[in-house]
């Protein structure tokens, strides 16, 4: 059982980044996407300060994000990494689950990843996801490594705060729908 405390802000600065192009996305009407709180149940409460200290996950959380953008429903996943990869042991079943059963309804599913390392951001789509995870299970490598992460889905940070992933995601419907 994971507890809230022990987390950190993993995944904070990522996280404020997307909230803020969510915003600009909603302002501008070309997306509508919201964080996907996640269920917590508190063992400790500091009633003066009025702040939860101790909690542990009630649930299972699916993904970090969800809604939808120009008509097409979205969710997506937000993962960071320090590393030259980015581990499986980071994404688990019931997300990629979860996710697949999302396009199966019609929707996009994707996780939003950067490589501090390289200071580069990327989509990567849940059919990826899963054939890296599928290839870990069955003993392989147990992490997808940067070179899997394709140039083209790379997102960039524009107006020095906004990360424009609706651009590379665009492209992807686009090739999509011409195959």
């Amino acid at each position: 059982m994971g507890y809230w405390n022990t987390r950190g802000l993993r995944g904070s600065v990522l996280e404020e980044t997307i909230n803020l192009t969510n915003d600009l996305y909603r302002e501008k009407n070309l997306a509508l996407i919201q964080k996907v709180p996640t269920p917590i149940k508190p063992i400790n409460i500091d009633k003066g300060k009025g702040v939860i200290t101790l909690a542990y996950f009630d649930q299972k959380s699916t993904v970090d994000y969800i809604g939808v953008a120009q008509g097409v429903p979205l969710c997506f996943d937000a993962k960071e990494t320090t590393k030259e990869s980015l581990p499986l042991a980071n994404i688990h079943l019931h997300q990629i689950t979860f996710m697949e059963d999302f396009v199966k309804q019609g929707g996009e599913a994707f996780l939003i990843v950067y490589f501090k390392k390289y200071d580069r951001y990327f989509l990567f789509m849940i059919d990826e996801v899963r054939k890296h995870y599928d290839v870990s299970v069955s003993g392989g490598r147990k992490s997808i490594p940067y070179t899997a992460f394709q140039d083209d889905m790379e997102i960039f940070i524009e107006g020095g705060l906004y990360l424009n992933y609706l651009k590379p995601l665009s492209r992807y419907i686009v090739s999509k729908r011409s195959i």
